[in-house]
């Protein structure tokens, strides 16, 4: 085995201790996540030019604060443990012990988006196209706090950045959340927002199919790293090549994104 780079590093999964209270950081993750998200869609809605207003993304964030819980547990319940839950369906409200999806969440998300334009009137592309801007900062965030825990880590490697996790056995392994945080977050961040600057008059629902397709293609690429499910394994086997769940779970956002932009080119400023 080649010596290893890193090791990792021992962070406490628990931010803060206020008595008997504790605060995780993945609890942590997903309100920084939420707060600086709000934080730069509310600049964007005191322009002039912009059809919403501070009170609509008010709305729309308290709406995909539910749309990811709700959205995010029901999809681990689903796609990921559903012969336990359907045993044991009071553990499906026992969020303490863990258990959320992206997936789930993001389905979540739309929901609450839909949501929001329903009750505001605005054209669900106004909204979907800053969202999708600002939602790289939770993921990032998000897998950050998943590799502080030492959880969702990748499979075994013998190249010089595999780490020891304490919950994954002897061997080294690839510190697949660190990349998926780059993939998921800081890259889609950087693109997006580049894009945004640089062509302001994106015709609608350009930005929201981009992430779409970023999203997906960063979440295949990764699964290849990362350990699968170990009640799940892979599920499938396409040629040499053994798929995982999440890899099957985003196959259709990143051709859904397809579709949005095609439909986004299409129509331009028609596309509401």
């Amino acid at each position: 085995m080649n010596k290893q780079w890193f090791t990792f590093p021992d962070i406490d999964e628990v931010a803060i201790y206020l008595g008997p209270l504790k605060i995780y950081w993945y609890a942590l993750a997903y309100l920084a996540g939420i707060i600086i998200a709000m934080m730069l869609m509310n600049r964007e809605a005191r322009k002039s030019e912009t059809p919403f207003v501070v009170d609509d993304i008010a709305r729309l964030t308290n709406n995909c604060v539910l749309g990811i819980i709700i959205g995010g547990r029901l999809g681990f319940v689903l796609f990921y443990n559903a012969e336990y839950y359907l045993s044991a369906p009071l553990e499906i409200f026992k969020f303490w012990n863990g258990g959320m999806s992206f997936h789930g969440g993001f389905l979540g998300v739309i929901a609450a988006t839909m949501l929001t334009v329903r009750k505001t009137r605005i054209p669900f592309f106004s909204i979907s196209d800053l969202l999708v801007c600002v939602a790289p900062i939770g993921l990032f965030f998000g897998r950050i706090a998943n590799f502080i825990n030492g959880e969702l880590f990748g499979r075994i490697t013998e190249h010089p950045i595999g780490m020891v996790f304490p919950n994954g056995g002897p061997l080294p392994r690839h510190p697949s959340q660190l990349y998926e945080a780059f993939l998921e977050g800081f890259l889609i961040f950087i693109i997006l927002n580049g894009l945004r600057f640089l062509k302001p008059h994106l015709p609608a629902g350009f930005l929201t199919g981009l992430f779409f397709i970023l999203y997906g293609t960063g979440r295949i690429l990764a699964e290849f790293a990362r350990e699968p499910d170990a009640h799940i394994g892979f599920i499938t086997t396409i040629g040499n090549i053994q798929i995982t769940t999440g890899q099957a779970l985003s196959a259709p956002i990143l051709l859904t994104g397809v579709f949005l932009i095609y439909l986004s080119l299409k129509h331009k400023s028609n596309l509401k």
